[in-house]
């Protein structure tokens, strides 16, 4: 196995890791670092930051695909960005394992490292979760999951079976959560509007499904709003479970701990998060979460005090919350603490490499929760203001346009509102995404035409 080493005068800062937190990371410290001082370098799976809470409105349409990610080499000139998966870190040499598809495993050294890994879906063992749920994590599954419920809809007009139709137009979403209230809410939306174009199907024929196990969904804003929350879903016709969980799903058939079952050709699952498990494999200290262990300044530490040269923040790690808000004494893992998590990492950072010992803690007292549910519907509470309705899904859409990174991205999304408000919700589904050569695989395999013999004049 290769080892790339770094030139040994000019120390390297690993970020592992391009989210939202691995991004801002490395444009503080390309700022801030002087010339020849240090490398940059990012690894990440993806050439690309996505920003998570413009995933639901990918998945509903109103947002371009493109224009929710932020490409990294465009926007972090002068870093090393690798497009491969850090597979194993041994902290005590001070290298990590990177596989990038289709090549041979290569091991990278650094001087210090920054694990902005962020989450995963947290899974349960349901019987056929695996097989048949969609997440809604990465802007691939939205765009999978838009094209998937409006291909279902253009198919269940042509149905002459009631039962495959009902399946068909059957959407059960698990998790009540943000970001499943959000994405129930867009691709509810986004059916009504597509069902509006056919003549053999009514708004009545849909069925949306809410499952959460908790009494109560969207612990982030208090409990009047998340009562207006589970009564407007109700006005607007979608099933909404609460203490229940989802107990099976093979085959699409669905079975829950109130005794209901039904078929559903779709199941989207977004019941929590987890660390990355890629910090599973490594020799730095973690909870019983799977979170990398830090201080307040977000220096990694374990038992025996500070592990010199690691750092970490975001969803992977468990940032002690001074505000005292924070449950278990944490930062939740939302965008709010990554944005602002980054710089003081890259400020304590340049600092311990320049010999300081003075460090920041981080601080920051929730500005409070806003949520999109389709067009024109919305619920926001900031401290003790609450609203709902469309002033809610316009601070939604402030706040998210506003902190996306990039101006190039701000630009772009706000101009698909734009053109969505004026022009209308574009709901043509692309199929065959997940095989493309599909056509022409058809194409190459069809039986020549037969000869037609000449015609005697």
């Amino acid at each position: 196995m290769a080892l790339i080493r770094n030139n040994a005068l000019r120390p390297r800062i690993l970020i592992v890791g391009g989210g939202y937190l691995g991004l801002v990371v490395a444009q503080n410290l390309l700022g801030d670092l002087g010339r020849g001082e240090a490398t940059v370098t990012v690894v990440d799976p993806n050439p690309y930051m996505t920003y998570q809470p413009f995933l639901p409105e990918v998945a509903g349409g109103n947002i371009e695909a493109r224009h929710a990610v932020v490409p990294l080499r465009r926007n972090l000139r002068g870093a090393e960005v690798i497009t491969g998966s850090v597979a194993s870190i041994n902290h005590e040499k001070k290298f990590v394992v990177i596989e990038q598809e289709g090549d041979e495993p290569f091991e990278l050294d650094y001087d210090q490292i920054v694990l902005a890994a962020g989450s995963v879906p947290r899974t349960l063992p349901i019987p056929g979760l695996a097989e048949e749920a969609i997440g809604l994590k990465r802007i691939e599954e939205a765009v999978a999951l838009r094209d998937h419920v409006l291909s279902r809809i253009a198919e269940a007009s042509l149905m002459e079976d009631d039962a495959e139709r009902r399946k068909a137009l059957t959407y059960v979403f698990v998790g009540g959560g943000f970001a499943g209230i959000e994405a129930l809410g867009e691709l509810e939306d986004l059916a009504r509007a597509a069902v509006a174009q056919y003549d053999t199907l009514t708004e009545a024929d849909l069925r949306f499904v809410l499952v959460e196990a908790l009494g109560r969904v969207m612990p982030e804003v208090g409990e009047a709003q998340a009562r207006w929350v589970v009564d407007h879903l109700r006005e607007r016709g979608i099933d909404v479970y609460l203490e229940t969980f989802l107990q099976d799903c093979t085959d699409k058939h669905i079975k829950l701990s109130n005794g209901e079952e039904f078929d559903a050709d779709t199941i989207v699952w977004n019941a929590g998060v987890k660390a990355n498990p890629i910090l599973v494999d490594s020799d730095l200290p973690l909870d019983e979460r799977g979170r990398v262990t830090v201080r307040a300044d977000l220096r990694v530490e374990s038992e025996d005090g500070v592990v010199e040269g690691a750092w970490a923040a975001g969803d992977n790690a468990a940032v002690p919350d001074l505000s005292g808000e924070g449950p278990g004494g944490f930062c939740v893992p939302n965008a709010q603490h990554a944005v602002r998590q980054a710089p003081v990492l890259a400020k304590n950072l340049l600092a311990a490499m320049r010999g300081e010992s003075e460090f920041t803690q981080y601080f920051h007292k929730s500005l409070g929760a806003v949520a999109g549910m389709g067009l024109y519907k919305g619920v926001s509470q900031m401290g003790s203001f609450e609203t709902r309705g469309v002033l809610a899904w316009l601070m939604h859409r402030g706040y998210h346009g506003y902190a996306i990174p990039t101006v190039d991205r701000k630009v772009r999304v706000f101009a698909n509102w734009g053109l969505n408000l004026v022009l209308g919700r574009d709901v043509t589904p692309l199929k065959d995404l997940d095989v493309p050569r599909k056509a022409f695989v058809e194409a190459a395999h069809s039986k020549p035409a037969p000869k037609k013999e000449p015609v005697p004049a």
